[in-house]
């Protein structure tokens, strides 16, 4: 049981916790909060609950919950690995973490089978050790907290934007511009709940990209995120006009070259290493598929 005094006011329950506890992720004592975990003079309290001058906040931190997840052995590259982190090449049609509709053979689960007992549980155990995402069928760079410690850390990293990601992407249409930045919010699409959206009241998300070469009817992109909003980098190519190929949510239901995944791969990650404070720049090798369409004779016809 943690106690606090609180010696400012008017600031949010969560930021505040969050500035006195920095072994806390904000997304877990967010969620303390809501379970009635972080009590306010014994009260429990909305997140938003702004704090008053000698409020007196109580923290229970539970013991991590027993995961029913089961370790599977999937084939998948692991690009580096010690004891606080493991980073792997995430290949195509892999979900990231259990939900509906994927109760198994996702990232976890393999994961799991590599790291056996060691991973985070601050992510809650339905995604241990996950810190961060890709989509289904977005290939590449992804990093996975072996400990709470190392969790919090690249987390925060993530969110103070101290990491830098590099995608590659093949997209439909030449690219006038040879380098630009995409700055459009996003948002739930209102028509389809399972899409993301160019919204107004959306969150801000940004987007630069540079030619890395330019064929007849398509463009290769280098892409570095600042934001990482779900769909991002789909997102903001389809609203441009340059939707990611092999994308049949974003551009209309084509599919060039009769793949079954978007050519989107996330090519490199630098970040600071959680313990020894290096800095780190990691990559993973462009996957089979994605190469050969690059390769082949069908990408140069006009």
């Amino acid at each position: 049981m943690k106690k606090l005094i609180v010696d400012e006011e008017n600031i949010r329950l969560d930021s505040y916790v969050s500035k006195k506890c920095n072994d806390l992720s904000r997304t877990m004592i967010q969620k303390l909060i809501e379970e009635g975990d972080i009590l306010v003079n014994g009260l429990k309290k909305k997140i938003s609950y702004k704090v008053n001058l000698n409020d007196k906040i109580d923290i229970d931190i539970p013991e991590a919950k027993e995961t029913d997840l089961k370790p599977q052995n999937i084939p998948i590259e692991v690009i580096y690995e010690d004891d606080d982190i493991i980073v792997v090449n995430k290949p195509k049609g892999l979900v990231v973490h259990p939900a509906n509709g994927n109760p198994d053979g996702t990232l976890v689960n393999a994961i799991m089978a590599i790291c056996k007992e060691s991973l985070s549980g601050i992510g809650g155990e339905i995604r241990p050790g996950i810190v961060h995402r890709l989509d289904k069928d977005t290939t590449g760079v992804i990093i996975i907290a072996k400990n709470d410690k190392a969790h919090i850390n690249i987390s925060k990293q993530i969110k103070d934007r101290q990491t830098k990601k590099i995608y590659i992407a093949l997209v439909r249409g030449v690219v006038s511009e040879n380098e630009a930045t995409i700055n459009m919010p996003i948002g739930r699409s209102t028509k389809d709940r399972k899409k993301m959206a160019v919204r107004k009241d959306g969150k801000e998300a940004i987007t630069h990209f540079k030619v890395l070469k330019r064929y007849p009817k398509y463009t290769l992109l280098e892409i570095k995120i600042d934001t990482g909003r779900t769909h991002q980098i789909r997102v903001h190519m389809a609203e441009i006009g340059h939707p990611v190929v092999g994308d049949t949510v974003y551009s209309n239901g084509k599919n060039d070259f009769g793949i079954d995944s978007q050519m989107l791969h996330a090519k490199s990650l630098d970040f600071t290493h959680p313990t020894t404070g290096k800095r780190m720049h990691l990559e993973a090798e462009l996957p089979k598929y994605f190469k050969d369409i690059l390769e082949g004779e069908e990408i140069g016809r006009s």
